[in-house]
């Protein structure tokens, strides 16, 4: 018989593409902000409150704004997968929904740090929660 792969026999290879997104998204915010922090005029030493970068444009804000969101829902996602790989309710069908979660924070990032588009953004970060509850209720039904 052969062994199934790391990328649909394991339910942890899914937190490893979410933590390797979110740094992908910190070296896009980075890339995009050093440069208008500078072109902007703004001393990073004098920079200590989140507001003393609103001179910087949007499209270089909504990108540190999508990698703050990734420190916030996916949290639920880290724990949620956790607990249901300790749990030994690793199946087809967790699996599938945490890649189905990360490929929504990816979309989501995308919107969030192109187009922005609030309502479809709100859309895909509704269906990732969606998912997170799909999870979570097949971890409790199987505590019955």
């Amino acid at each position: 018989m052969q062994e199934p792969s790391p990328l649909t026999g394991s339910l942890l290879t899914p937190v490893l593409a979410l933590v390797c997104w979110s740094l992908v998204m910190l070296i896009w915010m980075y890339a995009a902000r050093i440069p208008a922090i500078r072109k902007a005029g703004i001393d990073p030493a004098t920079a200590q409150e989140p507001t003393s970068l609103d001179a910087l444009p949007i499209k270089v804000r909504q990108v540190g704004y999508n990698y703050n969101h990734l420190m916030e829902q996916p949290t639920i996602f880290y724990a949620l997968v956790l607990y249901t790989y300790l749990a030994g309710h690793q199946d087809g069908l967790n699996v599938a929904l945490a890649w189905a979660y990360v490929a929504l924070r990816v979309v989501h990032s995308l919107i969030q740090a192109t187009l922005n588009i609030v309502l479809v953004r709100f859309a895909v970060f509704i269906l990732g929660a969606l998912v997170l509850a799909v999870i979570a209720a097949r971890d409790v039904l199987a505590l019955v």
